[in-house]
């Protein structure tokens, strides 16, 4: 049994990587053809193998796709599982993430803060209620220009700080544990160059949820769906009665799409959505990205068929054009897998409730590399790592929760040990390793 003095004694190294690993700008970009989508994310793939090496893990390593891989060797003699540890190093493009500058917060006093590199930019207790939790404790944000980088980089710092913890306290008995970084999350390729050899595991987790104890095993379905308008382009002085501009053609079929239902600002919990992400173009051609999500598969096809009608609605009004439209799977429900081994779930939630922690499952209304992985045969579910105000200029992290992330993972490998956990418990089988899918 593992005690809680044996962590009150223990340095936390979170928040001094965490505000090293903010500082480089690692936004991912979805109009790459690239791998990694921007040469930036292998920058911080790089300092993160060395930090490795620097712990003792002598086999990691980076790759010119920005993976990180490593291995933390068992120190037992009887089989063990083995588990992996998983986060993604790129951050949202819905923000800049240059030139990030973390604000510390000690001893937060529970009230709205103005953000000083933008005065405009309030983080306020009324749309953060998790901060009501953190009056007396640190928490980090950025100085209000810039997203902070907490997704997912506050999951990086808690792994980084469990392997840290684990190499200190050899008396902690585990398997082995393999450490995974990936590039391009935040853009649906996370896992699509990975070399699965190197993460020979039984299972694992991804560090990306937000609140202290937070539990995910089960998020959307996810496709994306291209609409692309061929209008009939005319010089403009002389096109009477001729001129069909493609982006006026788009913009007429975004406009028609629902505002009261089926729409990211006005949907919650189990409910879907179809969210516009980009328009561009000319008048001759003009292209537009949705991201479709539901919880149920079917409702996808819904969606899609929707998004067509109302395409072909406008375009009866312009007989010179026309649209086609391509729809790809981005990742599937991780509760198509998760379900069949819940041991792996268990033994999350009795790490979490041994940390002294309430453990929150909740739904993923996105997708993380947990839900590929899982696809791909290691099922993956989802842990906290303390960010909130994800993809924001308001974007914060808990310190005290990265911490105790990093103690759930220890505890986590601990348990999978112990008397009480024989090896089977928690090992799959090689005849329920799935083939590996296409998340895009």
């Amino acid at each position: 049994m593992i005690t809680q003095e044996l962590f009150a004694q223990y340095h936390s190294s979170v928040l001094e990587r965490f505000l090293r690993y903010v500082r480089i700008n690692t936004q991912s970009d979805p109009f790459s053809r690239s791998s990694p989508s921007t040469a930036c994310q292998l920058d911080l793939a790089r300092l993160l193998a060395a930090e490795l090496r620097s712990l003792g893990i002598s086999d990691a390593h980076s790759t010119e796709h920005g993976f990180v891989y490593g291995t933390v060797p068992g120190n037992i003699d009887t089989t063990a599982p083995t588990i992996f540890f998983c986060s993604h190093l790129d951050t949202s493009f819905d923000c800049s993430g240059e030139n990030v500058k973390p604000q510390v917060i000690e001893n937060y006093d529970g009230r709205d803060l103005q953000l000083p590199g933008d005065p405009s930019q309030v983080l306020r207790v009324a749309d953060h209620p998790a901060l009501q939790h953190e009056v007396g404790r640190s928490i980090v944000t950025s100085d209000g220009t810039t997203l902070l980088g907490g997704d997912d980089k506050s999951g990086i710092a808690a792994i980084m700080d469990a392997v840290q913890f684990l190499q200190s306290h050899p008396q902690i008995k585990h398997g082995p544990l393999k450490i995974l970084f990936t590039p391009d999350e935040e853009i649906g390729h996370g896992t699509e160059n990975i070399d699965l050899t190197k993460v020979r595991a039984d299972f694992g987790y991804t560090l990306d949820a937000d609140g202290l104890g937070t539990f995910e095993d089960e998020n959307y379905f996810a496709q994306g769906l291209t609409l692309r308008i061929k209008g009939n382009p005319v010089h403009s002085g002389y096109a009477t009665g001729k001129l069909e501009n493609a982006l006026k053609i788009g913009a007429e079929i975004l406009a028609r799409l629902p505002k009261d239902k089926r729409s990211p600002e006005v949907s919650c919990e189990r409910e879907g959505f179809i969210h516009p992400t980009s328009i561009q173009g000319k008048e001759a051609l003009c292209e537009i990205r949705m991201n479709l999500r539901d919880f149920e598969f079917h409702r996808l096809d819904e969606y899609a068929q929707l998004v067509q009608a109302l395409a072909r609605e406008v375009l009866a009004n312009y007989p010179r054009s026309s649209y086609s439209c391509e729809i790809v799977e981005q990742y599937r429900n991780m509760k198509e897998i998760i379900e069949r081994h819940p041991q792996v779930r268990e033994l999350a939630l009795r790490a979490t409730r041994e940390a002294g922690i309430t453990p929150c499952q909740k739904l993923i209304r996105g997708g993380t590399d947990g839900a590929m992985l899982s696809h791909k045969g290691l099922p993956c579910p989802n842990l906290f790592s303390g960010q909130h105000g994800i993809h924001s200029l308001t974007e914060w992290v808990s310190v005290y929760s990265m911490q105790k992330a990093a103690e759930v993972m220890v505890r986590i490998v601990a348990i999978s040990v112990s008397a009480q956990q024989p090896r089977e418990t928690f090992c799959l089988s090689p005849s329920e390793a799935l083939p590996q899918t296409d998340e895009r």
